[in-house]
């Protein structure tokens, strides 16, 4: 698995890890969601969840850039020649054995990639939002990370 890269998850990490807010496998014709893969320093790879209803969540980040004066936890990139939206809020760790697949686009064997521009500042907003988390600051992600974090430790 490489970073920066678009993968999809086992339909088994969601029946070994539990948790009501992760983002579930959708069954139907096409493979959704996909994820970008960010690495910690600890060697877990973390999913962020892109979601193409990017109005519904420019909608969420407008509330929350007017409450807190910024949003570290939903950002708008293009995928493809799409504007999606990464969602930092619905992150969680994985390890290799979860991944199913990897995105690449139709017709090639070329991996889905984003500009690098785009790629750091999701990888920012990423460290930003982990660091807070492992600070305290628990409410910045949906799921419960940390705790699937040190369940995935368990098996390295």
């Amino acid at each position: 698995m490489e970073i920066k890269h678009f993968y999809f998850i086992s339909d088994q990490f969601f029946k070994d890890f539990q948790d009501r807010f992760l983002m579930q496998n959708k069954e139907d014709e096409k493979r959704r969601p996909c994820f970008f893969a960010v690495e910690d320093d600890e060697g877990l790879f973390w999913m962020i969840p892109i979601s193409s209803k990017v109005q519904k969540y420019k909608l969420i980040y407008n509330q929350k850039l007017a409450k807190n004066g910024k949003c570290d936890t939903i950002v708008f990139a293009k995928v493809l020649g799409q504007e999606r939206a990464f969602l930092i809020q619905n992150m969680f760790p994985v390890i290799d054995k979860y991944i199913s697949g990897e995105y690449f686009q139709k017709g090639s064997n070329n991996p889905v990639m984003i500009s690098e521009i785009d790629s750091k500042m999701i990888i920012g907003r990423f460290k930003r939002v982990f660091a807070l988390i492992k600070n305290g600051n628990k409410n910045l992600a949906f799921p419960d990370v940390l705790r699937l974090a040190n369940l995935l430790k368990e098996q390295l």
